[in-house]
């Protein structure tokens, strides 16, 4: 029999609503009935016992809000009648044991990458063009027409006929009158990515998105790049190399790097960034994927258009799939910030020392000021969409949202543009903002990312590939187009998250060994946008 309430934990004095719940339906819960007052919708949440005005309201263990009314008991909590609350975190308190789970069934599993110069291997390999100033945005979209279309035999123009003779060994013209042929490369894909940054902002912003694009470039799934600049920009092509060899000193991947204002017409410019970068993607067709231990994967954990099923299903199976990782001595990466505002102390206590913990507590506490100096506060955080589903005050959203890190310890946290340089799971500060945060992840060196969903979002990544997780059926068969894979049995009953993790681990070795292509690749969905911290000038 399907149940119709769920208690997370056993602290909890609110249930989760299962199914939809009828006014007057009396419900046999946890050996007590309870009278359902108003008509409550699944995924929201309903009172355990009667909330007076100013009572803490308690869910995943961790406090969610405060009554902003009288609550019945059997009564739906709504944004009218509950306010954000969540518990004040001034330092490491104690140590949090970490149990690893049982993996002797995944030791000796590998999965087909490229492998690196530096020991990293990419789950794709990717020849990346991207500008270090907006200025060169077209121009980008110009080689991206070019290189895109004749790499996939689309409509011939006349940079693609320099492309095709090159390809075919014949002038322009005989190249054109050839028959029609498939894909030229089976190694190597060309992407390409622009942004609305190097320039107008402050010089932090242009620091900060030489570290993203330098960790772009270092990311075990680029092969190369095909770098523009204009030349006068605050993000100067010196200031890129200098963030690159911060991340990586030993960085040899090629790089071909181009300064319009120093090279003539637009025509000369695109001519010599075509010939030279064919070569280049050329020689990186020749890198072929080989067996690579599971301990060389570095997953992202996101969430976006998150709904009150979130936290129940898709996010545990994250959070089960990120242990099962680190237990194999990989890495997992949890960012997005401003979620999880009142799970500070959890986290800080799962640092494993002090150092880490307070370094976490510091860019939560400025990144909170920075919110309430703009006038605003991570109350705001929940959208229209989570609110309608039953996430209805940020410290609720966040403890769910918290559940894609499971349980291992913290072993590194990073600001935004910092790199990954320890394996196991790290936290890296970021945005709520969906592309924000994946655009992040990737920068700091993850090369796969898991995405939960409760209401449907195809947000995708340029080089890295991105598995869609819905937190519930519905939704997978009324988007399938963007969905990989569906956690919904959990809500029903039918598996347990253990289940579904291994179902996720199993997926995430076909994704990166190449054997499948996620949802968000097919539909092309690249999505990069750098997280602007300061204001324009």
């Amino acid at each position: 029999m399907l149940k119709k309430l769920l208690k997370v934990h056993p602290s909890d004095n609110v249930a989760v609503a299962l199914v939809n719940l009828l006014a007057g339906e009396i419900i046999n819960f946890n050996n007590e009935d309870i009278k359902i007052i108003s008509d409550v919708k699944e995924k929201h949440k309903i009172s355990l016992n009667k909330f007076n005005t100013g009572d803490r309201i308690i869910m995943y263990g961790v406090l969610v809000g405060k009554a902003a009314s009288v609550i019945e008991k059997g009564d739906v909590l709504t944004v009218n009648n509950v306010k954000h609350e969540s518990e004040k975190v001034y330092k490491k308190t104690g140590t949090i044991g970490w149990t690893p789970p049982v993996v002797d069934k995944w030791k000796e599993r590998t999965f087909l990458g490229y492998h690196r110069e530096d020991g990293q291997v990419g789950t794709e390999n990717v020849w990346l063009f991207f500008p270090l100033v907006f200025c060169e945005n077209r121009n980008i979209e110009i080689l991206k027409e070019v290189f895109e279309n004749e790499l996939l035999n689309k409509e011939v123009d006349k940079r693609r006929l320099l492309l095709r003779s090159l390809i075919s060994n014949h002038s322009e013209e005989q190249a054109n009158s050839g028959p029609a042929y498939e894909r030229v490369f089976n190694n190597v894909d060309v992407k390409f990515i622009s942004h609305a940054g190097g320039c107008g902002g402050i010089r932090q912003d242009a620091e900060s998105l030489a570290l993203l694009l330098a960790g772009y470039v270092n990311n075990p799934n680029v092969a190369g790049a095909t770098v523009l600049s204009l030349g006068c920009q605050n993000l100067q092509i010196q200031g890129f190399k200098e963030a690159l060899n911060k991340i990586n000193p030993s960085f040899d991947k090629p790089l071909l790097i181009y300064e319009q204002q120093k090279m003539g017409t637009v025509d000369e410019m695109l001519n010599t960034i075509i010939k030279e970068s064919y070569e280049g993607i050329k020689e990186a067709n020749k890198i072929e994927r080989k067996p690579a231990p599971l301990s060389k994967l570095s997953i992202g954990l996101e969430c976006g258009g998150s709904d009150g099923f979130s936290g129940i299903s898709a996010n545990p199976t994250l959070g089960q799939t990120s242990d099962l990782i680190v237990a194999l001595q990989g890495t997992a990466v949890l960012a997005e910030f401003p979620e999880l505002c009142g799970v500070e102390q959890e986290l800080a206590n799962r640092c494993v020392d002090e150092e880490k913990a307070n370094k976490f507590l510091e860019l939560m506490k400025a990144y909170e000021k920075s919110v309430v100096d703009a006038g605003s506060g991570f109350d705001m955080n929940p959208s229209p969409g989570n609110i309608k589903d039953g996430l209805i005050t940020d410290a609720m959203k966040s403890a769910g949202a918290a559940k894609k890190g499971g349980t291992s310890p913290v072993v590194d946290v990073l600001d935004y543009g910092e790199y990954l340089s320890k394996t196991g799971f790290n936290l890296l500060c970021t945005p709520g903002n969906d592309v924000e945060s994946t655009t992040a992840m990737v920068g700091s060196g993850v090369n796969i990312i898991l995405f939960t969903t409760g209401l449907g979002t195809p947000t995708g990544n340029p080089i890295v590939p991105v598995i869609k997780v819905s937190s519930n059926t519905d939704l997978a068969v009324r988007m399938p187009d963007i969905i990989d894979i569906e956690t919904g049995a959990i809500i029903r009953g039918e598996k347990s998250i253990e289940t579904m993790a291994e179902e996720m681990l199993e997926l995430i070795i076909q994704v990166a060994s190449g054997k499948v292509k996620t949802k968000a690749d097919i539909l092309n969905q690249n999505d990069f946008i750098p997280w602007r911290r300061g204001v324009s000038l």
